[in-house]
Order: structure tokens, then C-alpha cells, then sequence
């Protein structure tokens, strides 16, 4: 069994088709095919189930992948650790949630500093990122409410204030309760903690309103379409400018910390722990209280 059979296994698991998987490895169909067949016949094991529409892995096929997602893995891992330099270089894929208002001023710092290392950023949800943190499929992520797992390792970034925010300044509670939710989609923990604070307060299937942005989200409040939580951060230059209002909520929904996190069993390059040094270099920001009380 070769290395690079692993790796036609693993892109045609991934695409469903050998001829996906060939264009992605530069290989012609019959190649693919024909290593394939090489490494079914060496586990003595059919590993797909083959149909019109693609290949689709059976039993057999999904344990390899495993052992395959593993062994690959490993072997970049190896190549990192006799690699590295003292000088930061290479590509560092780093994921964040849509609002942590020093990522900018991070970024920055970092580039600045370490101008060989090509940053990829991805936005989603909480828990979209550490899902990709367990897989591997990220160096690190910037997250909101996170707690603890056996497998992940953190650094605080900061902690800050959610408040909710609205249209209007006079709106009552009795009044907000029955304003839609807007929000990121499930897995976000600003959403997370604004359902958790309004069940309790009683409030049971609010009308909910996904949205993909930061910004779409900012401009459907101040339109008046409903209410949100999040960052107050985030939102100060919208308050002093008269835009929205916020409202503020019990502690307990309105503490939140981001942290920054990565794989515990991942070979820290020196890449990766000038990251975390910069991020470290990033002290908390007070922000003066700017609320009305519900």
C-alpha cells in the first residue's frame, strides 16, 4: 500500500466521483480507477459502492477513511515538525466568529511582523469552528462561549459586555418579547444566550430570523424589523450616533468571553506560537457603559 493511494481514497471518498477526484489530483479517470481497484485488492475489501450518480463508501470504505484521515495527518504533521524555522513561513488557516472587533488590529500586528505567512481567514458560527478545530480542518479559530473540551486548547482573547439592541430606546420589555429575533444560524452563542435569557423570562417559540452578517443584522434593527444581541463593542459608534438603542440584560447572559483555540495534540510550529504571542499581546479594552435598563 503506497501513500499516494491513500490519497486518491481519501478525494474520491470526499467527492463521491472518480472523475471529481481525478480532475482535483491531475490524473486521468482510468488511473484513479485502476488504484483503486489495487488497494481494494490488497485489503482484500470492496470499499465503495458504485452507481450511477458516483461512488459512495460502504462499511469498509469509512473505516479506512478513518484510519487514512489519521495516517495522513500524521505524516503532515511529521513535515511540519522537520520544517519548521525560527522564522515564521507557510500558510496559517485561521477561523473566527463575524464580531471580534480586535482581530483587525491582530491581523495586522502579525503581518506586520511576520510578512512570510500567508493568513486564510473563514467566518462561521461557534460551533461550526470548533467542529473544524476537532477535524483538524483549521490551525486555530476565535470563538464566543466557549467552555472547555479534553481535546482543545485555549488562550483568553478578551471578555466583553452583550446587550440588546433595538430601534427604539422606549420599547418595554412586555413590548421586546414580542419583537422577532435576529440572528446568526444555530451554533452562534450570542443567538445561544438571547433564547436562553427570553425562555427563562417566560418567552416560548419567538419568531426567529436568520441572517448571515454582522451587518445585515445591524441594518435590519436599526430598520425596526426586530432585536438582537450582541457585542457592545460592536455597536457604540450606532449608539453615540443616535441609530439603535441598547437595553441591557442579567449578567448571567451578558458576560461572554472570546477565546482563541486549537487542537491540543497538533504540532505547535512556531507559526502557530507567534499567533498565539501576538494574540497574548492584546490586553483587555474597557468600554464605558453606554445602557438603558429595561
Amino acid at each position: 500500500m503506497e501513500i499516494k493511494d491513500l490519497l486518491i481514497f481519501q478525494s474520491v471518498a470526499h467527492h463521491g466521483s472518480i472523475s471529481k477526484a481525478a480532475d482535483e489530483l491531475c490524473y486521468v479517470q482510468s488511473h484513479v480507477t485502476s488504484r483503486i481497484k489495487s488497494l481494494e485488492s490488497n485489503l482484500q475489501t470492496e470499499l465503495f459502492h458504485r452507481h450511477s450518480r458516483g461512488t459512495t463508501l460502504n462499511s469498509e470504505g469509512k473505516k479506512l477513511l478513518n484510519y487514512s484521515d489519521k495516517i495522513l495527518l500524521l505524516l503532515d504533521e511529521m513535515e511540519k515538525a522537520f520544517h519548521d524555522s525560527d522564522s515564521p513561513l507557510g500558510t496559517l488557516e485561521i477561523g473566527t466568529v463575524e464580531t471580534v472587533i480586535k482581530l483587525p488590529a491582530i491581523l495586522s500586528s502579525y503581518h506586520r511582523n511576520y510578512p512570510k505567512v500567508d493568513l486564510s481567514l473563514i467566518t462561521d458560527v461557534t460551533k461550526e469552528l470548533i467542529n473544524q478545530i476537532l477535524n483538524r480542518k483549521l490551525d486555530g479559530a476565535f470563538v464566543t462561549g466557549f467552555g472547555s473540551h479534553p481535546e482543545i486548547e485555549q488562550v483568553e482573547v478578551f471578555q466583553e459586555k452583550l446587550v440588546l439592541i433595538s430601534s427604539n430606546e422606549k420599547l418595554s420589555f412586555e413590548d421586546l418579547k414580542q419583537e422577532p429575533l435576529l440572528v446568526f444560524s444555530e451554533g452562534c452563542s450570542y443567538r445561544a444566550n438571547l433564547e436562553k435569557w427570553l425562555y427563562d423570562e417566560g418567552v416560548i417559540n419567538a419568531n426567529v430570523m436568520e441572517f448571515g452578517t454582522l451587518e445585515t443584522i445591524l441594518g435590519s434593527v436599526r430598520s425596526g424589523l426586530g432585536i438582537s444581541l450582541v457585542p457592545q463593542s460592536t455597536v457604540r459608534q450606532l449608539e453615540l450616533d443616535g441609530a439603535i438603542h441598547c437595553h441591557d440584560i442579567p449578567d448571567e447572559y451578558s458576560n461572554i468571553s472570546t477565546v482563541f483555540i486549537w487542537h491540543k495534540d497538533s504540532y505547535l510550529t512556531n507559526t502557530m506560537a507567534k499567533f498565539i504571542e501576538t494574540i497574548q499581546d492584546f490586553t483587555t479594552v474597557d468600554y464605558p457603559p453606554l445602557i438603558n435598563k429595561v
